[in-house]
């Protein structure tokens, strides 16, 4: 089981990158925990609007392909907020979309398919190993978000690598920015969003997992997306955006 971490410990380590085990990345933890957590990392991505970085990406392929359906995948998807969010817009917007989550997790999956049919959404979510298999092809946008800081860079890598390898045309990589400022906002909106003991304890250790831009920079360049774009965004987030046509420069 993952300890909290003293604040002042955290504050004084993040100029190295210090990959802690995360409660939420323990086997057998109790799935009704499990859920609480999930839920409170929905309302904190809520607030923080995590998915809206994709949809200016969604909206120029719609614009450009009228007569397409795009099919978008979110890899580590949890209880599947970003692709309800996702679904949302297109329906609001009248963009045909399919958009399918996975996750290594079956509780991450079950929650993330009774959410949707709640809100009558269509998305279909599945169970997969993003590290440990390759990923399914056949979509256009494949996105991950607020995962590649659970992962080793050797892990994180290989992520990168299989997203580019599995689409059509784009993958997406939305997290967190290490830094001091991430991990104040982080400490206190845990405790303000969230009553799970495991988000409290999970939100700062992420932080101090998470990469700085110069560390993603490095992981796309190992990874092969030569030409990657990335930028930065409120609070303390990025976005890393490699398309197959990137040019090779």
């Amino acid at each position: 089981m993952a300890l909290a971490v003293p604040l002042p410990v955290l504050w004084s380590q993040l100029g190295q990158r210090q990959l802690r085990p995360e409660v939420m990345d323990q086997p057998g933890l109790d799935p009704q925990a499990h859920q609480a957590a999930l839920l409170g990392l929905a309302r904190i991505n809520a607030l923080t609007r995590s998915a809206a970085c994709f949809f200016p990406s969604i909206r120029r392929f719609a614009s450009q392909n009228p007569s397409r359906r795009l099919r978008i995948l979110d890899v580590a998807c949890g209880g599947g907020d970003t692709v309800r969010a996702i679904s949302r817009l297109g329906r609001r917007e009248g963009i045909d979309l399919e958009v399918h989550g996975c996750d290594i997790s079956d509780e991450a999956v079950t929650l993330a398919t009774a959410a949707a049919r709640a809100e009558g959404l269509e998305a279909h979510f599945f169970q997969a190993d993003a590290i440990g298999a390759p990923l399914p092809g056949g979509y256009h946008l494949i996105i991950t978000s607020l995962f590649l800081h659970h992962l080793r860079e050797v892990d994180a890598e290989a992520l990168l690598r299989s997203m580019a390898a599995a689409t059509l045309e784009q993958v997406m990589v939305h997290d967190l920015i290490r830094s001091h400022l991430d991990l104040l906002l982080t400490w206190i909106g845990t405790r303000l969003l969230s009553r799970s003991p495991i988000v409290h304890i999970d939100g700062p250790l992420s932080v101090g997992g998470a990469f700085q831009l110069d560390e993603v920079a490095h992981l796309a360049t190992a990874a092969g997306l030569t030409g990657a774009q990335i930028s930065r965004f409120w609070p303390e987030r990025f976005l890393l955006s490699w398309r197959r046509d990137a040019p090779s420069a």
